[in-house]
């Protein structure tokens, strides 16, 4: 049997804010079905090594603004101490409703 994949599913792109785990502890982000043959290995790696913050998916037709705002959270996350560092996800979720889709 061959699975049915809804128009949907090809239309969105999966991101991630993590945290980095090592001594400077920077928050970056990852939008995963954007990466080529050079980087791939390399970016999920370093997700992957992290924390995850947050993550979902984005609507592809509203990827360039989602990744506008994506980026200002990361840059308002390295911005604040870093002990302190960090933002609720009905925070994210909320800046980022209406990009996210199931």
């Amino acid at each position: 049997m061959v699975a049915k994949v809804s128009p949907a599913s090809d239309n969105k792109t999966m991101f991630e804010i993590y945290r980095e785990s090592d001594y400077n502890r920077a928050f970056h982000f990852v939008f995963f079905t954007d990466l080529d043959e050079h980087n791939r290995g390399k970016e999920i790696a370093r997700a992957a090594a992290g924390e995850t913050v947050f993550h979902g998916f984005v609507g592809d037709d509203r990827k360039e603004a989602a990744r506008a705002e994506v980026a200002a959270i990361v840059d308002e996350l390295n911005a604040m101490d870093e002990d302190t560092a960090g933002m609720p996800d009905g925070e994210i979720q909320r800046r980022l409703g209406q990009f996210l889709v199931p």
